[in-house]
């Protein structure tokens, strides 16, 4: 530790030297790059003797008396920088010698060439430092592997693992690639609060914050559907949202108190439009991002090149647990069965939860290539329109990969008495300790008292996806920030 001490005293002696002779490197304000590192690897020939400028960080530093090298690390990647007394002068070159570390933030222009070695370089003309690194990077060999501080440091974790920002560019091109083929369909990307006085859209635990000059207690959204079907409502016909919500619960590998939702909602069709649409959609997401129809995700090689498979929930927990519901007649003879497969339920849960209780215990975690899981019943489905010679039961589907949700889709509910009973319904169930259970929104009933278009809606969990097509074992991997408890 006193080694550790002693270098960062070192680096601040530095610092306050260079301030002292006027050449303080916070005070630089600007500085030109014009090239990448990919740029002069991938076109040497091109660049070949041409004169460049480049900046970005130091990540090696090998000085071999009269010559030196540094290795910059820019946004792209790594450059080899040639530094040599005779090309900079004797003053320059000491103070490179005495004043850079590994860390800093400099910027060299000089001419492409390639060393004895074959070593693609620049020559440097002429050197800046542009920041001044008052931290010890990682070890080089070893890195930062501490996964932890990895999540607490993101910043650290881009510098030293090169990798991790592969994960991050593709992040950025799903959703790039999602808002391209929506708009592509003609669907009008929109903004809805993030503040509401009613959590509503989902069967979750809300944050609680407190507006001040309202003097009234607000939530952080846990959906996005109930704004975004007011606008369907207005007559937009195709409206989507990428954004933020926020659900109070676990965290895990699987969640984050905070995460990104892509929500729309599209008038005159149904869940059967909504399983073409999501099929197509995340189709075309992988084309574009990994280029490829088969790929891995961990030991497990998934197929996007053909159709998705179709079950029903009754069709698929009879498969796999061999029991039918459609022979349970009612709530208590599902509770009897239950507890024979010792299945842990409440005494609210009624016999479609319990179904769901079978779901997700015998059939999940077989659903390995894409599975749409068709028609909930309606004791999980608050939202969703029933079906018409099944009541019991709704048009809606999940889609299931490796085990687990990735999209989540309705023929929206638009029968406002039917919605009212529906929320009373959720109500009760609020005061009898379900926290996660919808609140009424009497603006959304009265909204849907106007008339709303038969529309169907869809739901995409954008980490989860981002995980799948990265490769990525933790939603923490793809979030720069993920929630961390504080140290």
């Amino acid at each position: 530790m006193e080694n550790l001490n002693e270098i960062l005293t070192l680096r601040r002696e530095k610092l306050s030297k260079l301030q002292q002779e006027g050449k303080d490197p916070f005070a630089v304000v600007k500085y030109d790059p014009d090239t990448h590192s990919t740029d002069i690897h991938e076109k040497f020939e091109e660049y070949e003797g041409k004169e460049v400028s480049v900046a970005g960080r130091v990540m090696t530093k090998r000085v071999m008396g009269k010559a030196s090298f540094v290795d910059v690390l820019d946004k792209c990647g790594k450059i080899q920088v040639f530094l040599s007394k005779n090309e900079l002068g004797e003053n320059i070159y000491s103070e490179f010698k005495e004043d850079i570390d590994i860390g800093d933030i400099i910027g060299a222009k000089g001419t492409v060439f390639k060393t004895q070695k074959g070593e693609v370089s620049i020559r440097a003309k002429s050197i800046q430092l542009l920041s001044k690194s008052l931290q010890i990077m990682p070890e080089k060999f070893h890195g930062l592997k501490d996964q932890e501080l990895r999540y607490r440091q993101r910043y650290l974790d881009l510098i030293v693992n090169p990798e991790v920002k592969g994960a991050f560019i593709k992040r950025s091109q799903i959703i790039k690639y999602m808002r391209e083929f929506l708009d592509n369909r003609g669907f009008l990307e929109v903004e809805t609060p993030v503040l509401q006085t009613i959590a509503g859209g989902a069967a979750a635990r809300p944050f609680i914050t407190h507006h001040n000059t309202l003097d009234i207690d607000m939530y952080l959204r846990i959906a996005l559907e109930l704004p975004l079907k007011r606008l369907i409502v207005g007559g937009l016909e195709k409206v989507y949202e990428i954004g933020r919500v926020f659900r109070n619960e676990g965290v895990s590998i699987k969640h984050n108190p905070e995460f990104t939702m892509m929500e729309l909602y599209e008038a005159y069709t149904d869940y059967y439009g909504m399983m073409e649409l999501t099929e197509s959609l995340i189709k075309y997401i992988a084309q574009n991002v990994i280029k490829k129809e088969k790929f891995f995700y961990g030991d497990v090689e998934l197929d996007f090149s053909k159709p998705f498979e179709k079950m029903t929930m009754l069709e698929s927990v009879k498969k796999y647990s061999g029991v039918d519901f459609n022979q349970i007649e009612d709530t208590e003879k599902a509770k009897v069965l239950a507890k024979e497969h010792g299945l842990h339920f409440e005494a609210r849960h009624e016999k479609g939860d319990i179904l769901n209780l079978f779901f997700e215990h015998y059939v999940e975690e077989k659903l390995v290539q894409p599975t749409f899981i068709l028609d909930h019943p309606v004791e999980i489905s608050p939202l969703t329109k029933r079906k018409p010679d099944n009541p019991a039961y709704t048009e809606r589907f999940e889609l299931f990969i490796c085990g687990r949700e990735y999209a989540n889709a309705y023929s929206e509910l638009n029968d406002p008495i039917d919605q009212r009973l529906r929320f009373k319904h959720q109500e009760s169930l609020r005061a009898k300790g379900d926290e996660e259970a919808n609140m009424i929104d009497e603006d959304f009933i009265l909204s849907l008292e106007y008339g709303m278009p038969p529309t169907g809606g869809l739901g995409i969990g954008v980490d989860r996806l981002v995980m799948l097509l990265t490769d990525s074992y933790s939603i923490r991997d793809i979030l720069f920030f993920p929630t961390m408890k504080p140290l």
